[in-house]
């Protein structure tokens, strides 16, 4: 056990692993800012892709080295995978901070996973995968109560994300001093990101309390949902320059990340 931790202690200072996190970060900043301009584009337009993060995913695959790019992506995540797991085994966290890292790591795996999937042509639609997944759950009481709870779960998360941006949280990320400019990018950027965890939440409950498997969806529904009400363009635009914001403050993490 002791050499375990020592080899880990070990791969946590080295350069390989701080170069492994930064690219990781970077990559993460970069599938927000594909799904902001998608959702800028969803507010303006009728865009066809999916405003999430497998829309973002795809929409950086039909570009130029596309593939390659996505393989990088792909590492970069996985690296932050191994980053929350090391913190979360080794790292000296309370249950609070434990329970964030291996949110993370779910996170940044099932992205990972994701952008594998698109690179070799078979990412598919998030949105309708859901709605399966979602119909196969309210055939029953039970699995109807799942929905609900993860409505409910979703949420909560969301509402993490509104205290990190108001009580400034997200810079016990950080190592370093934090700009004006910085905190601004954050505060905004999560601000986004637990509005729409919220909504998110809210169609997920709703669907189960009212047998409609359809209501529920992922990020590309919300962001679809807050098009569809007054100033819904407006109210959209506002999103995807939060969820951008959030996006360009994953850079500034990359080179400032505390591990």
């Amino acid at each position: 056990m002791r050499s375990m931790m020592k080899t880990a202690q070990q791969a946590q200072n080295s350069r390989v692993y701080d170069v492994a996190i930064t690219v990781g970060l970077i990559a993460y900043g970069v599938v927000y800012l594909l799904v902001a301009w998608i959702a800028l584009q969803l507010a303006w337009g009728n865009s066809s892709e999916e405003a999430s993060q497998s829309g973002a995913l795809q929409e950086l695959a039909d570009k130029p080295l596309g593939g390659f790019l996505l393989w990088v992506v792909a590492l970069g995540l996985f690296a932050l995978v191994i980053w929350k797991v090391l913190d979360l085994v080794y790292g000296n966290l309370d249950t609070k901070k434990k329970l964030s890292a291996g949110g993370r790591a779910v996170v940044y795996l099932a992205l990972g996973i994701s952008a594998i999937r698109v690179a070799m042509g078979s990412g598919g639609s998030s949105a309708g995968k859901q709605e399966s997944m979602t119909a196969r759950l309210m055939e029953s009481g039970a699995g109807r109560a799942l929905v609900v709870l993860i409505g409910l779960v979703i949420i909560a998360v969301g509402v993490r994300q509104l205290y990190k941006s108001w009580k400034v949280k997200f810079t016990e990320d950080l190592t370093g001093g934090v700009s004006h400019s910085t905190i601004l990018l954050g505060r905004v950027g999560y601000a986004a990101k637990g509005i729409a965890f919220v909504i998110v939440g809210v169609l997920f409950a709703w669907a189960a309390l009212d047998y409609d498997p359809q209501k529920a969806g992922g990020l590309d529904t919300a962001l679809r949902t807050i098009k569809d009400q007054p100033f819904g363009a407006v109210l959209l635009t506002l999103m995807a320059v939060g969820i951008a914001c959030f996006g360009v403050y994953c850079f500034v993490w990359s080179r400032n990340a505390k591990h």
